[in-house]
């Protein structure tokens, strides 16, 4: 016991070193030496993925000319070789389908939004709306890979897991990378959430994202068995920990450093779960902001609130995937019961997360994998939906650095060419990961031959979106 007790100190190390020089409150896993690169805006980062891809043409970009040309073909010249998907790009007609609901200006900064998020709109001064986002991809799992981890083909570290590799994390007690997902009433969006959006790719696996389940306890085997105590537990894990120490001494496998790791946050999470997911020390007014479905294990706004108690907790990167905004052919009915779904929950983090301090640092994302098509999908005469669109889309970033109550980027007439300042994907992920204090052309990790990193080979920090 006493040989595996120093040879799991010596693997554990840095943590000790972190929480000899961290104050209380940031004690935890460090990152890398020499990170971050510069002064952080963001601390934390939580990602309100929405999947499926929100309509930036009914949502956040509104045209004149599509209300006036409702049913008319968007002319060749707008389309030009527009990449679409295989289910449109054979189309012989473009009609224009109109937002679905009427536009509105929201805060002193006169932010024009659709009149189906008004909880979000009523933050409009609080947040940086993006309407010129694009993206090659063209259909979902690619879509959401490129963003996630910046290439379109699976096998490259998240997001989240790159930020927990370079910056560590603020807490011994809760993972530095969390995943919940969620998904429409209805079941309506078809797509997947796959665990290679949140993996580590070739990073050691300590650096994958943990995901919380939506039903049952959120995660698996943390409690003892009957008959287990604690102290049995404990005792058990060193004399784990004591053989893993030994065969990581003799095969020099960096998998086997993460199963200790992760037998010893599994440990601390027995303590710091079951208060993590207890709302009793909620104000109801904090509880009623989330909507009605906040006590409802596996809903948005459930998992909403979690977020908030990870970041205040010092979980680093929190990942939120909500599916249902797939509307190839209910446009009409969906669209509104996801905004229903989502806008209350999402005003109800920003705002909780203001009202605590927290914003100034933690920068929160809301967005999908591109935005739907300005013309109609299905049958040309009476069309019931859009199809996937990435020439032009939006997104919403609000705290942690981003400017307030400022638009960026614009599209034509038809929300469909960019006409000013275009975000690319790597250009997006280049400000995120400068908001948290990383330049991300120095955090790599030679893999196969080649030094990688989160923007493959090209992005530049879009310095209009910053405060």
């Amino acid at each position: 016991m006493g040989i595996g007790s120093v040879a799991l100190a010596s693997l554990l190390g840095r943590d000790a070193v972190a929480a000899a020089s961290a104050s209380p409150a940031s004690r935890g896993m460090p990152g890398l030496p020499g990170l971050p690169h510069h002064d952080p805006k963001a601390k934390r980062v939580v990602m309100l993925w929405q999947g499926g891809g929100p309509s930036h043409v009914d949502l956040f970009d509104p045209k004149a000319e599509l209300l006036n040309r409702g049913g008319q073909d968007i002319p060749a010249s707008v389309r030009g070789q527009t990449r679409l998907s295989t289910m449109s790009s054979g189309y012989a007609k473009w009609p224009v389908v109109s937002p679905i609901k009427p536009f509105k200006k929201y805060g002193q900064c006169g932010m024009e939004m659709s009149e189906m998020l008004p909880n979000i709109g009523g933050l409009a001064d609080d947040l940086c709306l993006v309407r010129s986002m694009n993206t090659e991809a063209v259909n979902h799992a690619p879509g959401v890979t490129f963003f996630l981890s910046g290439a379109q083909v699976p096998g490259r570290p998240s997001m989240g897991a790159w930020m927990s590799y370079g910056l560590g994390c603020e807490t011994e007690d809760l993972p530095a990378f969390v995943v919940m997902t969620s998904s429409d009433k209805g079941k309506t969006c078809g797509q997947l959430f796959f665990d290679y959006y949140w993996g580590s790719g070739f990073l050691p696996t300590r650096f994958q994202g943990v995901k919380f389940r939506n039903t049952g306890e959120p995660v698996p085997y943390l409690a003892n068995p009957d008959g287990v105590s604690r102290e049995a537990r404990r005792a058990l894990l060193d004399d784990l920990a004591a053989m893993n120490a030994k065969h990581l001494a003799d095969y020099g496998d960096p998998e086997i450093e993460t199963r200790i790791a992760q037998y010893e946050m599994a440990y601390r999470m027995q303590a710091s779960v079951p208060d993590l997911v207890n709302f009793s020390d909620e104000p109801k007014h904090v509880l009623d902001r989330y909507g009605p479905d906040v006590r409802t294990k596996g809903t948005f706004a459930y998992n909403c609130l979690i977020a908030r108690r990870l970041l205040e907790r010092g979980t680093r990167f929190v990942q939120l995937m909500h599916a249902g905004w797939d509307q190839h052919g209910n446009l009409f009915t969906q669209l509104a019961e996801q905004c229903k779904d989502t806008d209350a929950p999402t005003a109800a983090l920003i705002q909780d997360l203001k009202d605590r301090g927290l914003l100034d640092d933690t920068l929160v994302i809301w967005g999908g994998e591109f935005g739907r098509t300005p013309f109609g999908q299905g049958d040309p005469i009476n069309p019931k939906g859009r199809d996937h669109f990435g020439r032009a889309f939006s997104w919403l970033l609000a705290g942690g650095g981003a400017k307030a109550g400022h638009v960026y980027g614009s599209t034509d007439d038809y929300a469909w060419n960019i006409t000013a300042d275009p975000v690319h994907v790597h250009d997006m992920q280049a400000t995120i990961m400068h908001l948290v204090g990383v330049d991300h052309t120095k955090l790599t990790f030679r893999y196969q031959g080649r030094q990688f990193r989160l923007t493959d080979v090209h992005g530049h920090v879009v310095k209009g979106i910053l405060a």
